[in-house]
């Protein structure tokens, strides 16, 4: 495997002189240790995939080519080599494929009924539910890293590399042949004894270990998935245009949330769970108990009072009250409207207003000079004679807040 590869680290344990033979029954044998460290490590369920993943290539081509994949050109950028796992990290025989559940203990059984109340909340500003504890990233990578130290130390040296969402991986593919779980229709991979509320990671290895069985697909008819997509990402069974999922929205994409999905995202501001929370099979998600996954201040079920409704409920002026704001408000869409294509202005105008309407109206004098320091040379007059009156409105309103 090439140097990109982890090699034998230096203070990692060996017990070399017992490994198994790499012969297919003392590697059945291993593979039950190696589900006891995982386990110890926090991973809910571990299994492995053969590395041929041919009949994915054209399912993976033709939604690139759909352009399903909007902005996020790394996905484009590698092509088909999610599906060539060889071609990834050179030498690879097999995948070690691993599942870890994200929801805190401390919980509770109603916790999905809790989430759509606050999804229905406008004075919340929701995070995903996987976000709120500590970055998982940093959390499946060393555990895996663990994981595959010990394994390491028991076979001998061996080339892997370890992922989580950091590569082109072909992730709920290789979850759904390893056996832990199936591709729901919103894409997520399913398990029936645990939902979907997980995430997932892998090992490149080339160590030839026995594959898992697949396990069968238990949606059925149901489409509480499509039916709850707030932007209808989910265009048919299986398939997700991104482009309209809040999740990319929020988060990957650079730039305005497009005009026609701003109302339909609510109160989400970084990600959003509705295709898991109405899935049925959600009911019996399971806990786990790491601290990593305890959620973190303020975006427990109390951060909405400290973080954003102190704001969104700070009242706009009265009427006749800082004047020249709104003077200054109206020479500024009047003026830009006759100068500059709406294109260019109208997604700041928008946030402007928004701001104004909430009182926090030194906020929406700054998104306005976005548009008019960008301006054309002859909206420099405009923006120029607006920058003092900015600079007066701001000190007058922090004037009023003392």
């Amino acid at each position: 495997m090439n140097s990109l590869v982890n090699t034998p680290r230096p203070d990692a344990p060996s017990d070399a002189s017992s490994s198994p033979s790499r012969d297919p029954d003392a590697l059945a044998a291993l593979m039950v240790e190696v589900r006891a460290w995982a386990h110890e490590l926090g991973f809910s369920q571990i299994g492995v995939a053969h590395v041929d993943l041919s009949d994915a290539e054209a399912g993976l081509q033709a939604w690139l080519d759909a352009g399903f994949h909007g902005e996020m050109q790394y996905m484009a950028a590698h092509g088909l080599k999610r599906a060539r796992p060889a071609e990834l990290v050179p030498g690879t025989i097999s995948i070690l494929t691993a599942r870890m559940d994200y929801l805190p203990e401390a919980i509770g059984p109603e916790w999905q009924a809790r989430e759509w109340a606050a999804l229905a909340d406008p004075a919340r500003a929701q995070v995903s539910l996987y976000a709120r504890g500590r970055d998982y990233h940093k959390v499946l990578r060393q555990r895996l890293q663990q994981l595959a130290d010990r394994l390491q130390a028991r076979v001998g040296p061996m080339g892997h590399r370890v992922f989580t969402d950091s590569a082109p991986v072909l992730e709920v593919e290789l979850a759904s042949r390893s056996g832990i779980g199936w591709r729901g229709k919103h894409t997520l991979t399913l398990h029936r004894d645990s939902g979907s509320m997980f995430f997932l990671g892998e090992i490149y290895l080339d160590l030839a270990l026995p594959p898992s069985e697949p396990v069968s697909a238990h949606c059925g008819q149901c489409r509480a998935c499509l039916d709850a997509c707030p932007t209808g990402a989910i265009i048919a069974p299986y398939r997700l245009d991104a482009r309209r999922c809040i999740s990319y929205l929020t988060i990957e994409q650079d730039g305005p949330i497009p005009v026609e999905f701003r109302a339909a995202i609510g109160n989400r501001i970084y990600g959003c769970d509705d295709c898991q929370l109405a899935c049925p099979w959600n009911k019996f998600a399971r806990r786990n108990p790491l601290p990593d996954f305890e959620w973190r201040e303020p975006l427990g079920d109390v951060w909405s009072s400290r973080v954003w409704s102190t704001q969104a409920r700070t009242p706009r002026p009265p009427p006749g009250e800082h004047a020249e704001v709104e003077r200054v408000f109206q020479e500024f869409k009047a003026g830009v409207e006759k100068q500059i294509p709406a294109d260019d202005y109208e997604v700041h105008y928008d946030i402007a207003e928004a701001y104004r309407d909430m009182g926090l109206l030194a906020d929406a004098l700054r998104e306005a000079g976005v548009v008019l320091t960008s301006a054309a040379t002859r909206m420099l007059p405009l923006a120029t004679k607006m920058t003092d009156q900015q600079m007066k409105a701001i000190a007058d309103y922090a004037a009023g807040l003392r």
